[in-house]
């Protein structure tokens, strides 16, 4: 049997055409101007949407609605306010203390800035300056106190002695002022959008602040500033940064596709339709009321990707089509007709593999699941419609038929297609399945949350988590806090019964190596007691007498129990918010909780920016297996109708769960834990994996269907379509391995992920992939290799199956 490529097209070059697929391709290609016109025109209206388009940050949206401890939370929520989103001020004298004249003045020029910032929760926010920092002493006429900075501080030496004696009896120090007497924080708590009707401005926030600070430091003063607000100024900032990382992106994925088709015209019209579909992107976001957020900014690069991978295997049907001698319109067409059902499956399949993180009910991860789903819908249309609309007019650099011919017997497509021959199968499916038991075992020891102090997404040697070290050097009321709410019926909150076990509680938990410090009012109660008693510490406990607890009660700081007396508050200050960590200190609590806890009192986890975390550590666990679960179910289904074999499923479904896997292990080597920001990296990877796999099986099977044997048939699919998809995987992976230069860490680590799933699915469908087909699709006595004499045509040599 003789093969040329001048032969005539299979079953498996034109897939049958049926009637509603025939009117599809003459609507498109009868009316190829009304086509261009109508993309005109919506690329001038979503391009003028997208000037709309926001980077935003929402609090809200990074927490877990439904868990227990975020309902708890959201119950109490006002009478915690501080005990959320927050963030804290550190302004530090240099060059002496805290009780200096001009520090002072800094000082409360800094308080009243910040205490008129829109979303500050004025009532809440605390400094040295503010009413509700206070102090309290036992004296000759009982109980006395005031603010710790009182109405007659004119700055004077007398006045300053004043404050330092206020200031060590308002215990403050380790919380507000810094043990050394050198710095004094703001605690800035923010409202939430239920209460301003808005959400956050964060970039504008961190904006004011960064302001703020460049003003007021000098030689003499330095300020430090964490919270979640900062975190997400800084990631916004750094998005500017990530554009010049995606403009690289496209110069390179340029380059390669021009060095490959040699044809400008057809590099230009790929480039354009990946971008077009961006923008439409960009410009539906807005018109839907949605925003762009620091952890989907990867999403319309992916995009690109996708559309570059989808671009290429268009253009490369059209010149092959073109090399056998059709026109650019009738090569067009044929290749519409080829490519428009395996490329739509594919483009459906990643979306509905992008549309499962919506079962994952966190309001970042859900918009960056309608973010990627909807950008890849866009795709269909600009890439699988657009672009064969635009070579049609344009054309492409066709090659001569003998180069054609000479590509097909390049000896990498022989190297290739032995992965078919049944020793080789054999040996690529026993190697991928012991890589696969290195990679299960290794990622078993991927955390949850965060692996490091500070924020993960920045690099150590940022200015936020170097703020956060002195934050955690300097103060044992740390920045990352968990709070314990302790309910009671009204009025009952300082009675004995409660008082005795909340400091129980507090007891543990400073026993555990990872906590700071506590504050408590059981600790409050303590305190005044022993002062009522001359100071004598043998009288810091809880006692029967509540007449002495009431007396302290009276003058207990707001944030410690509220106006009614039906909840109090536990503030655990953790020294770090690492997974393990915050696992730690709710096991305990929750053991004690239910060991302790009653009609008359409940201890109930959890507020702070500490709880929060926990509880989004624990459904991103949970998640992570259901995510899997549910995607690797949806693009089995979707691969299955699209191939109609089961056997097809598992050659496309397995590599791509070998590579998820080995990404998870690569994530344990980084160092990179699972959380809001991460956990849909690795999804995504699955949906730009069965794009290769898809067009890998579809041309193969039709080379079966036609009675090629195994070896011939991914032979000649090697031809086809094999050179588009390794140029798509090395194209794309070197791009986005640009990104490992970022100064955004989370950019880097995601650039290393998506630049490993690229290379990894794209090895996974050149060799597991055919090996996979040899063991479950080949038929008996139809195995045998395509062979090639020098200077002879290629033939097929039968022989017996191996």
């Amino acid at each position: 049997m003789k093969y040329s490529p001048e032969r005539q097209p299979s079953s498996s070059d034109l897939e049958p055409h049926s009637a509603f697929e025939k009117w599809v391709e003459n609507a498109v290609f009868n009316n190829r101007l009304v086509v261009v016109a109508l993309f005109v025109g919506m690329t001038l209206f979503l391009g003028y949407q997208a000037l709309d388009l926001r980077l935003a940050a929402s609090y809200e949206k990074m927490i877990p609605i439904d868990h227990p401890y975020i309902q708890n939370y959201l119950e109490n929520e006002s009478e915690v306010s501080a005990a959320g989103n927050a963030i804290r001020i550190a302004v530090e004298n240099k060059n002496g203390t805290i009780f200096d004249r001009e520090y002072m003045e800094v000082l409360k020029e800094i308080s009243d800035e910040v205490l008129l910032l829109p979303g500050v929760d004025r009532a809440f926010m605390k400094s040295l300056w503010t009413p509700s920092t206070r102090w309290s002493a036992v004296t000759e006429r009982g109980l006395d106190g005031g603010p710790v900075v009182d109405q007659g501080y004119d700055g004077s030496e007398h006045s300053i002695n004043q404050l330092r004696q206020n200031v060590e009896r308002s215990g403050e120090i380790g919380f507000l002022v810094s043990p050394n007497y050198r710095s004094s924080l703001l605690y800035v708590p923010l409202l939430n959008a239920e209460s301003t009707g808005s959400e956050i401005d964060y970039q504008r926030f961190s904006d004011s602040i960064e302001d703020l600070r460049n003003r007021y430091e000098s030689e003499n003063i330095d300020i430090k500033v964490t919270g979640f607000a900062m975190k997400m100024g800084d990631l916004i900032e750094g998005v500017v940064k990530v554009l010049i990382f995606f403009a690289i992106a496209v110069a390179i994925c340029a380059g390669v596709i021009f060095g490959y088709t040699r044809c400008y015209r057809s590099t230009a019209v790929i480039i354009l339709c990946s971008l077009m579909a961006v923008l439409w992107l960009m410009g539906l976001l807005p018109t839907l009321g949605y925003a762009l957020d620091p952890y989907s900014v990867l999403v319309p690069f992916l995009v690109f990707a996708i559309g570059i991978s989808h671009g290429v295997q268009m253009n490369n049907r059209i010149l092959y089509e073109s090399d056998r001698g059709y026109d650019a319109l009738e090569a067009s067409r044929r290749a519409f007709r080829t490519l428009a059902k395996p490329g739509m499956a594919a483009l459906i399949t990643d979306a509905a593999g992008f549309a499962v993180l919506l079962v994952i009910n966190i309001g970042a991860i859900q918009d960056l699941a309608l973010t990627a789903s909807l950008g890849v819908g866009v795709l269909i249309l600009t890439n699988l419609v657009l672009l064969p609309v635009l070579i049609s007019y344009f054309g492409v650099r066709a090659e001569k038929t003998a180069q054609a011919g000479k590509a097909e017997s390049h000896p990498l497509w022989r190297v290739l297609s032995s992965a078919t021959e049944k020793r080789n199968a054999l040996i690529i499916v026993a190697f991928a399945i012991v890589l696969g038991g290195m990679g299960l075992a290794t990622s078993q020891k991927l955390s949850i949350g965060d692996l490091e102090p500070g924020a993960p997404e920045l690099r150590q040697d940022s200015q936020y988590n170097l703020d956060v070290a002195f934050m955690n050097e300097f103060y044992s009321a740390s920045s990352d806090v968990l709070v314990v709410m302790i309910k009671t019926p009204p009025g009952e909150c300082s009675t004995y019964n409660v008082l005795y076990k909340v400091d129980a509680l507090e007891g543990r938990l400073r026993q555990m190596p990872v906590v700071e410090s506590t504050r408590s009012f059981a600790g409050e109660v303590k305190s005044g007691l022993a002062g009522l008693a001359e100071g004598n510490l043998k009288w810091a406990e809880i006692i029967r007498n509540q007449a002495a607890i009431n007396a302290v009660t009276a003058r207990a700081p707001r944030e410690l129990l509220n106006q009614s007396c039906d909840l109090l508050s536990l503030s655990v200050y953790l020294k770090d918010h690492r997974a393990e960590t915050l696992t730690a200190v709710t096991n305990l609590v929750e053991d004690f909780a239910s060991a302790n806890n009653s009609e008359n009192h409940q201890f109930l986890l959890a507020a702070g920016n500490a709880g929060i975390e926990a509880a989004t550590n624990m459904v991103v666990s949970s998640a992570r297996v259901e995510m899997f679960v549910i995607i690797y179910a949806v693009v089995a289904l979707l691969v299955f109708i699209t191939l109609r074999s089961w056997r097809g499923v598992l050659c496309a479904v397995l590599p791509l769960a070998l590579i998820s896997v080995l990404a998870e292990a690569l994530m344990v080597l980084l160092g990179v834990g699972v959380k809001v920001a991460t956990l849909p990296v690795i999804a995504l990877g699955v949906g730009i994996g069965v794009d290769y796999a898809l067009y890998i099986l579809t041309v193969m099977m039709g080379k079966l269907r036609d009675g090629e044997n195994i070896h011939d048939a991914y032979y000649h699919t090697l031809v086809s379509v094999g050179k588009v998809v390794m140029l798509a995987g090395i194209t794309l992976s070197i791009a986005v391995g640009t990104w490992y230069f970022s100064p955004i860490k989370f950019q880097a680590d995601m650039g290393v992920l998506l630049a490993f799933m690229f290379i990894g699915n794209m090895v996974g469908a050149l060799l597991l992939i055919p090996a996979l087909a040899r063991l479950l699709l080949a038929k008996a006595g139809k195995d045998a290799p395509l062979v090639q004499a020098e200077g002879q045509e290629l033939t097929y040599e039968r022989s017996s199956a191996r």
